[in-house]
């Protein structure tokens, strides 16, 4: 970020699935395309992700007002326990805010803390951001849980399918 005061809001969610599974979902373009910037009443149409530190990010969601870009560069990369990147809604935005995800394992799931430094000139938007990634997050959650309920279908489907190292 460039210099300004400050304001620095925090999300939380728990997760029923791994570490690296909520990791990975975030770098996983087509996962991501579900879940990140993605709102009610528009739908993602990009998700270009460079999962790499100095790598870029561009989600588009086309909402009834217009298109809505998010763009950002990778900062900080440790699979399955953190991530930081800048963020903006504009490629050459010299204010870029600054986003900190930690990932920690439960007993039976995960949690992960979000944390969004940005400007204090923009405070007068801290509730609305601060429900923008809450929905994020939800969305994360729906797409895990779809992920959760895929593999014993896939495991069962595997299982009934006669094996070609089987096969006389």
């Amino acid at each position: 970020m460039s210099a300004c005061n400050t304001i620095t809001l925090n999300v939380a969610h728990t997760y029923a699935a791994s570490p690296c599974a909520v990791y990975d979902a975030w770098l996983n373009p087509e996962r991501a395309k579900r879940f990140l910037f993605a709102t009610d009443s528009g739908r993602v149409i990009r998700a270009d992700i460079d999962a790499r530190v100095g790598g870029h990010f561009l989600v588009i969601d086309r909402r009834p007002t217009g298109d809505a870009v998010h763009y950002g560069v990778f900062l900080e990369l440790r699979r399955p326990r953190r991530m930081t990147f800048c963020f903006s809604v504009a490629e050459h935005d010299h204010n870029a805010d600054r986003i900190q995800i930690d990932i920690e394992p439960l007993g039976e799931g995960t949690r992960l803390t979000l944390s969004h430094e940005m400007c204090a000139e923009w405070g007068n938007f801290e509730e609305e951001t601060r429900q923008g990634w809450a929905h994020v997050l939800e969305g994360l959650e729906r797409e895990l849980d779809g992920m959760i309920a895929v593999m014993p279908a896939l495991a069962a489907q595997a299982a009934s399918e006669p094996s070609k190292a089987s096969a006389p």
